[in-house]
């Protein structure tokens, strides 16, 4: 489920490690107060714990949250640890996570911006 879900405006990871006890309200109050940004908003956030094999992903349906969660059996996710903030990240980049890559490809083709015809 969760490697198909799109129609979210944004998705964020926080990176760096988060307790996976947590509960919606839980995750929606780190969402709020730590990384101030809106648990309400059309937005995907996912979150991590330390052994890298299970997320947790909130996310507001309109009428209430809905918390998803997900162990994998073999293998890891390539999570960011450097910093306790939120990441956003491109539908590439989700799409790189969920199947188990690193959110930053040194080898993939980055978007260019600022370009002009001469």
């Amino acid at each position: 489920m969760l490697n198909d879900f799109f129609g979210t405006d944004r998705i964020y990871i926080a990176c760096g490690y988060t307790d996976l006890r947590c509960g919606i309200d839980g995750l929606a109050g780190i969402v709020q107060q730590k990384f101030r940004l809106d648990p309400f908003s059309n937005t995907l956030f996912l979150f991590c714990g330390r052994r890298c094999d299970r997320i947790k992903a909130l996310y507001w349906e309109g009428n209430g949250f809905v918390l998803l969660y997900k162990r994998l059996e073999n293998g890891r996710f390539q999570w960011p640890r450097s910093a306790a903030e939120a990441q956003a990240l491109t539908p590439q980049q989700y799409r790189w996570l969920m199947e188990g890559l690193s959110v930053e490809q040194p080898k993939a083709h980055r978007p260019e911006a600022g370009l002009c015809m001469v």
